[in-house]
């Protein structure tokens, strides 16, 4: 039986590039430093935020390999190991455990839409891949376009090594329903969505896997930490704090706008990774200041 709680706050690190394309290695290894010594329980590298599409296999095994030796074990290590095909994200979920990761998130397919018994039988393959590495199942159906219902959580649920998901649906009562059908299970929900954060952990959730982080995580561990310690209303007001970075990556196309914020508190992430541009000098004024307004924009 594998034994792993997923818990806290786990920072979907972004992917520091330079101009050519290449891993800023510096770049990673100190946004490692600024998100632990912010007080986050978990990395995640490697995910949706970290460009994990636009990236090389090579390029992934590097980033994951920085990380878990920056880490020196401070926090669990999770990996973004999804991929379109079962072949490919077997190959990548191995390439992590061998990594060193503590556990890897595993994104739905995306362009090919299976039908649930073939998701299914996708995630089965995977975890029989890798039977001792705890498995986090990855909804966000709104990129993906393939949806999680709770029957085939359910079922997934019952596989020894998968022992939560990360749900970005956005959708709390379907989060609500993960929660209360898997009640004496051994698996947990994870928020995706930053701006319910505070919301899964009232109905039971066991923390969240969110991309504001990156820029100022004492906020979201405060929401957890708060919520731990029974201070509701602190952990409120922490959730009412972070909402307007959320609400600000819509001012770029996914996912430039963490990468910009991260630039202007002093961490070098880069540019997004072509097709994705730049945001707007209009858009970087406003995001400016909601950075300013959070006490993070360097002086």
């Amino acid at each position: 039986m594998v034994k792993f709680v997923p818990r806290g706050i786990i920072p979907a690190m972004v992917t520091p590039i330079d101009e050519a394309g290449r891993i800023n290695e510096g770049a990673l290894r100190k946004l490692v430093n600024h998100l632990i010594d912010g007080g986050s329980h978990g990395l995640f590298p490697v995910g949706s935020q970290g460009e994990f599409f636009a990236l090389t296999f090579a390029q992934k095994k590097e980033v994951i390999r920085i990380v878990v030796d920056e880490t020196r074990g401070r926090v669990p290590v999770y990996a973004g190991t999804g991929a379109v095909t079962t072949r490919e994200a077997i190959e990548t979920t191995l390439m992590a455990q061998e990594m060193g990761v503590s556990a890897v998130s595993v994104l739905t397919p995306y362009f090919a839409t299976p039908n649930q018994k073939e998701l299914i039988e996708h995630y089965i393959a995977i975890a029989k891949a890798v039977p001792g590495l705890p498995i986090l199942l990855y909804s966000n159906p709104d990129r993906t376009q393939v949806p999680f219902p709770t029957s085939t959580v359910l079922e997934l649920a019952a596989v020894d090594n998968i022992i939560g998901i990360k749900d970005s649906s956005g959708d709390m009562s379907m989060t609500g329903e993960y929660i209360r059908l898997t009640r004496g299970m051994d698996f947990h929900v994870l928020a995706g969505r930053d701006t319910l954060i505070y919301a899964t952990l009232c109905y039971g959730g066991t923390g969240s896997i969110c991309a504001t982080a990156n820029v100022d995580p004492r906020v979201p561990v405060e929401i957890y930490e708060a919520f731990i310690a029974g201070d509701h209303k602190r952990a409120l007001d922490a959730q009412f704090r972070l909402a307007p970075l959320r609400v600000a990556f819509s001012l770029g196309t996914f996912p430039v706008v963490v990468k910009e914020a991260l630039t202007m508190i002093g961490i070098d992430a880069g540019p997004a990774i072509l097709p994705i541009g730049p945001m707007t000098p209009e858009n970087r004024e406003k995001l400016r200041k909601v950075i300013a307004d959070m006490g993070m924009l360097k002086k």
